[in-house]
């Protein structure tokens, strides 16, 4: 079974303002972008295809991706916005 991580983050206009709408914004990761062959002078991915956290949410194992081991930051992030009026 593949879970996905998405974050959901709103963003409210001030208080001081006549429109009321609201940003909201669902990031997700992707495929693995980290070349594992670095080290030894070459070019080559694992092919993890999709971020999967190795914990729960709020812990360190969160940002761990559970297919490959390797930290969140190596994974193509997708941000997607809409605006709510």
């Amino acid at each position: 079974m593949r879970t996905r991580q998405v974050v959901v983050r709103r963003e409210e206009p001030p208080r001081s303002s006549t429109n009321s709408s609201m940003t909201i914004t669902s990031v997700r990761y992707g495929e693995c972008q980290k070349n594992h062959a670095a080290g030894v002078g070459g070019y080559a991915v694992d092919g993890c295809r999709e971020f999967m956290a190795s914990g729960e949410e709020g812990t360190a194992a969160a940002l761990t991706c559970a297919a490959c081991g390797c930290y969140r930051n190596f994974h193509r992030r997708e941000v997607e916005a809409e605006v709510v009026l």
